[in-house]
């Protein structure tokens, strides 16, 4: 009698939007983890002006240098700027369109419990075959837990940007670490999910290699502030 035949799941084939910050980052090592996905690429949406990643402001050399660390092609998706949310939207669906051509399946972002940007994204992806995932999504034990285990798996990151209305700018620079967390104000959550801060991830488990960086000048802009990162030299 024939040995009936198991079938094996078919893999998602993933493409994550990447930030270049911590939680994208951390979104790639838990996604590698998952027998049954693929991640296939990066999407990073970028200020055509500035030639930078559209919300971090991570200098587009830091970004393909994290996807060379992380063995995996950039997508470059350019914004002009300003940028109307319909333009966004219409040049994001664009670029996905061939990578769901190819064989994609999913699009994986890095959110943590805002839902209504969840609630977004999944409007985004409706119309263009592509699926959701969200693999960070409420963390068990909350972000406290979460920033834990970014730092004790190896992830190193740094402040890039913070809004001053929330936490001081004399934060920036400052690794992503416990020393970090115990001086927060209450208000802020650790892993700056309300927008408190941003960061750029230069080591971990899911590059192979370190990113060297430098810190560059510090500048206020549109009520924010910014700190210019750049490949060190030396």
């Amino acid at each position: 009698m024939p040995t009936p035949q198991t079938t094996r799941p078919e893999k998602k084939r993933v493409v994550l939007s990447w930030s270049s910050g911590k939680d994208s980052a951390w979104a790639l090592h838990l996604l590698r983890q998952q027998p049954d996905v693929e991640v296939t690429a990066l999407v990073t949406t970028f200020n055509q002006v500035a030639d930078r990643a559209a919300m971090h402001a991570t200098r587009r050399t830091l970004v393909e240098a994290q996807a060379e660390a992380a063995g995996l092609p950039l997508v470059a998706v350019p914004l002009p700027w300003p940028c109307t949310n319909d333009e966004y939207e219409r040049r994001t669906v664009a670029a996905l369109a061939p990578l769901h051509a190819a064989g994609a399946t999913h699009v994986a972002f890095g959110d943590l419990f805002l839902e209504d940007v969840r609630a977004y994204r999944e409007r985004l992806l409706a119309p263009t075959g592509l699926k959701p995932l969200f693999p960070l999504w409420h963390p068990p034990g909350g972000t406290q837990r979460l920033a834990r285990e970014m730092v004790d798996g190896g992830l190193r990151a740094t402040l890039t940007c913070v809004d001053p209305k929330q936490l001081d700018p004399a934060c920036l620079g400052r690794l992503f670490d416990a020393t970090l967390w115990q001086e927060l104000p209450p208000s802020c959550d650790l892993c700056g999910e309300n927008g408190e801060f941003h960061t750029f991830c230069h080591a971990g488990p899911m590059f192979a290699h370190d990113i060297s960086i430098e810190a560059g000048i510090r500048v206020e802009r549109d009520g924010f502030w910014f700190l210019d990162l750049c490949a060190c030299t030396t």
